[in-house]
């Protein structure tokens, strides 16, 4: 049964890594990005106790809230985005070597299983992809939170310290308040009158 829940988790994650890329809505990409750490909670309970895992869930809901609070107002000024198309063909390219890629590090960290690196290896890929395909500040900062998700699920099975996860929760923090500041200097300069 459990093992069901890990695979359930994993495929929500290549599900929700494909809706933050590929989504124009901002209200969508937040609603998707609480729902991806909902499914990174899940599998951090296998090697976490449920303390420091909902922590984590809620660090990542409130990194979403900051940056919901940051757009209600400011929503007109996000830009348009590339081809969906494009973002699709490249988001299956990285999933496959992902998939590659799965089998090694899972030798490498037996511990983990294989749902678990798959999962964080695919936060990895696609948040480095959406990081790569993106200037805008709020792609930016969801690339980046879910690149981070992604190296810090791959590090659950290694450590499970207190002073480490709440390091990686106000790093967590940081990266939302980055974002936050960069999209508010963004809608300031967008919206100075030209003289």
């Amino acid at each position: 049964m459990f093992e069901f829940l890990r695979w359930f988790a994993a495929i929500l994650i290549l599900a929700t890594t494909l809706v933050l890329l590929l989504s124009r809505d901002w209200r969508w990409s937040l609603a998707v990005l609480a729902l991806q750490y909902l499914a990174i909670f899940s599998l951090f309970l296998i090697h976490w106790p449920l303390t420091m895992s909902a922590a984590k869930l809620v660090t990542g809901w409130m990194a979403a809230a900051i940056l919901g609070v940051t757009l209600s107002n400011q929503a007109d000024f996000l830009p348009i985005q590339s081809s969906r198309l494009f973002k699709l063909l490249l988001a299956l390219v990285v999933a496959g070597a992902v998939f590659q890629g799965t089998l090694v590090v899972n030798d490498w960290i037996p511990d983990a299983g294989f749902p678990l690196v798959l999962a964080a290896l695919l936060l990895i890929g696609q948040g480095l992809l959406q990081l790569g395909m993106t200037a805008d500040p709020f792609r930016v900062t969801l690339g980046l939170l879910t690149t981070f998700s992604g190296f810090d699920l791959l590090s659950s099975p290694l450590d499970n310290s207190v002073l480490v996860a709440a390091l990686l929760t106000a790093s967590t923090l940081g990266i939302a308040l980055a974002g936050s500041y960069l999209l508010t200097l963004q809608f300031s300069v967008e919206q100075e009158p030209v003289e």
